[in-house]
């Protein structure tokens, strides 16, 4: 994986565990928390889609596939990144509530 879609894929993933944190609230780790699960589900999710051939760090081309494989890492970064976030936060959420 090349530096520009890791960051890419780190960037968004911070995106979307904060945009995850703000529709979930009951789940959410605080602006902190939610940032860091987000950038580590960012890099996980971008290294996965990466593995399956489905992120956009493929055969650069046109111009027109340069934007879609830099909307597809950004969106693989930011699903993944929300993802993450919502599955600790659940996790979090079950164990406290068995003490």
């Amino acid at each position: 994986m090349d530096i520009l879609p890791l960051i890419t894929v780190l960037i968004s993933g911070a995106i979307g565990g904060r945009i995850a944190g703000s529709l979930m609230p009951k789940v959410s780790l605080g602006k902190l928390g939610n940032l860091i699960a987000g950038v580590i589900g960012g890099g996980l999710g971008g290294y996965l889609f990466d593995m399956l051939g489905m992120s956009g760090t493929g055969v650069p081309g046109s111009a027109a596939n340069d934007f879609r494989n830099i909307i597809t890492t950004f969106l693989a970064g930011a699903l993944s990144g929300g993802a993450v976030m919502l599955i600790i936060g659940y996790l979090i959420q079950m164990m406290s509530k068995k003490e």
